[in-house]
């Protein structure tokens, strides 16, 4: 598991004690080898959410570390929260990040599971991927009853442990275990101080639904009649539709519905088809969500308390929006949401694209923009600030000492040294970026306006490529700079007998080859830029012809300098089909690099000298 990286959120059951919390969290660093991203303290549910990451042995050191020093710290028996929980430490996740899976992390929980159940005399239970038996899946199914009814749980032989004994700790209480996908904690605010709004819309959110109920549902649901199942009447909680049998009303649903009556039930504690004198449930808006509603006293409003279990199934915007529907159905208003812990990068570039959408704009923006008009549009600084850099994993960083990070003036002067990088490739790869900003830059500011309906299409399409391949040559700066590595780790090889020699003659060659591959990508990318820059001057904001016409150019510098660095390589390559094909390919490029420059100039300064005389004229 070499350069693993693996999350892990325990949830612990102390939220108003700061010195408590500082305790466990100092032990989780002091373990080492992991970075603390985030702790999210709440007084109302009495409960902390801390996430890090780190390699693989490193988080499992620091997860038992903190399970340990929660279990000294904190008395179950006086506990009192509005999370439901069942342990000091009440749930302790592991959530493959990069370079692991899925399997290795349930393999992580089961030896953590161990250990704490062995040193500490904990009962531990695992959960979702490390569950020992699928009844044991759930979080929620394991969590029943809750610290209250653990004594109890732990007399049935059905719910031993899995690991640790089957003895009631009044102190530590029970802890689960598991694996799990990345898990967003979403909470959406609502105007209103009434705990029962937002019950009735988590309600009609979640996977599992809710009571289904006839009469005055409108405008909440909650105030209708429950249904119930009987002999000859097996009524469908989403229409009118009645049927004489369990078997009707089920292929029902699932013909006109599209869901399974029979896993709705039994998401619901039922056992069908044995469901006469039951409720009949219908299920919620969204697959892969969790949901209740409680009041928050610390914000003085209610909340929609969601877990979204795979982000990339049901995303937080489209929960959001449908929330601020129900509310408005409601007579209440959403005033924002909430993300406890972190968010991974793409479920926050896909609700900012969504909101990009709304506002009638393209999704070539950078990254960066792009990102907090998903924190805009979620409301995510309603009740407290939202850091991108800290709330984010994944976020795509570059080096601190990246050149890209210096500023142009610092930039140039670095290339002004007497040292060979940053050089000319490095040069070009801006010259390139710049290209591509260029042709995005007149894309966004042409698109939508009144009258280019016909172009938007292609406009849209323009400013997105742009930014990738922008992002792709910004890239590139740096790479360049480090194209030689392989080269000059070679240049230092042994070379004491023939066979090391021949090794490090290789090595050589194979070098030189990865330092012709940077510049001609460098050089394919700024053709590809100088493409994009080209449509954009034709189809653009006539103001902005200027614009689109210097794209192509400083493009074309890309390409050509690209290629410069391509051929001075070659020549110490001993390969000759590979420099015969290398060699075509660059004239090739260059050809339609430079047709297209010619062209673009005689296209631009055509138009300009006719906008010239038709003003003077």
């Amino acid at each position: 598991m070499s350069n693993a990286l693996v999350e892990c959120v325990p949830n612990f059951s102390e939220g108003r004690d700061a010195a408590k919390i500082k305790q466990i969290t100092d032990a989780i660093e002091a373990s080492g080898g992991v970075s603390l991203l985030n702790v999210e303290p709440g007084m109302d549910t009495n409960r902390t959410v801390v996430t890090f990451v780190g390699s693989p042995d490193a988080v499992l050191r620091a997860a038992f570390a903190g399970i340990s020093k929660a279990a000294q710290l904190i008395d179950m028996s006086t506990h009192t929260g509005a999370h439901p929980r069942m342990g000091a430490t009440d749930v302790c996740p592991f959530v493959p990040v990069s370079n692991i899976s899925m399997a290795q992390c349930a393999e992580m929980a089961r030896q953590l599971g161990e250990r704490v159940g062995r040193e500490l005399g904990i009962p531990v239970y695992l959960y979702e991927a490390a569950a020992s038996r699928p009844e044991r899946k759930s979080l929620s199914d394991i969590r029943k009853g809750e610290y209250e009814g653990l004594r109890k749980k732990l007399s049935d032989p059905n719910w031993r442990p899995d690991f640790g004994p089957a003895e009631f700790n009044a102190l530590a209480g029970a802890t689960v275990i598991g694996a799990r996908p990345f898990l967003i904690a979403y909470n959406i605010n609502l105007a209103s101080t009434d705990k029962g709004h937002a019950a009735d819309i988590a309600f009609a959110l979640r996977e599992k639904g809710r009571v289904a109920r006839s009469g005055n549902t409108a405008p909440y649901y909650s105030r209708g009649k429950k249904m119930f199942y009987k002999e000859g009447s097996f009524p469908c909680g989403n229409c009118s539709f009645v049927g004489t049998t369990y078997p009707e009303v089920s292929a029902h649903v699932s013909e006109v519905h599209g869901y399974s009556l029979d896993e709705l039930l039994r998401a619901n504690d039922l056992t069908p088809p044995e469901v006469v004198g039951k409720q009949v449930y219908r299920p919620g808006l969204f697959k892969s969500c969790k949901a209740i509603g409680w009041y928050v006293e610390d914000y003085k409003r209610a909340q929609v308390s969601i877990n979204l279990t795979d982000y990339t199934v049901t995303p937080p915007h489209e929960v959001l929006e449908a929330s601020r529907r129900l509310a408005a159905d409601r007579g209440l208003v959403v005033t924002g949401s909430e993300i406890v812990g972190v968010v991974p990068y793409q479920a926050l570039l896909k609700s900012g694209q969504y909101y990009l959408q709304k506002q009638g704009r393209t999704l070539g923006q950078p990254a960066t923009d792009v990102l907090r008009v998903g924190v805009m549009g979620l409301g995510l600084t309603d009740v407290a600030p939202f850091d991108i850099a800290k709330k984010v994993l994944g976020l795509p960083i570059l080096p601190e000492k990246a050149l890209v990070n210096k500023t142009v003036v610092d930039f140039t002067d670095e290339v002004s040294r007497d040292s060979p990088a940053p050089g000319g490739g490095s040069v070009a790869a801006l010259a390139g970026a710049l290209g591509a900003a260029l042709a995005s830059m007149v894309a966004n500011l042409t698109y939508g306006k009144e009258g280019t309906e016909d172009r938007d299409a292609a406009l849209a399409r323009i400013a997105e490529e742009a930014q990738r391949i922008k992002d792709d040559l910004i890239r590139a700066v740096d790479a360049d700079s480090d194209a030689f590595t392989g080269f000059m780790n070679a240049l230092r090889m042994p070379q004491s007998n023939p066979e090391e020699k021949a090794l490090r003659a290789r090595k050589m060659q194979e070098g030189l080859k990865e330092a012709v591959a940077v510049p001609w990508a460098t050089a394919e990318a700024s053709f590809a830029a100088m493409r994009l820059a080209r449509e954009v001057a034709t189809i653009g904001n006539p103001a902005s012809l200027s614009d689109g016409a210097v794209g192509v150019q400083i493009a074309y510098a890309g390409v050509r300098g690209g290629l410069w660095n391509v051929l001075i390589n070659l020549k110490d390559i001993t390969d000759p089909a590979y420099v015969a094909e290398k060699r075509a390919a660059c004239e090739k490029l260059l050809a339609d690099a430079r047709d297209l420059a010619d062209e673009t100039g005689k296209y631009v300064d055509g138009r300009m000298i006719a906008m010239i005389e038709k003003r003077a004229g």
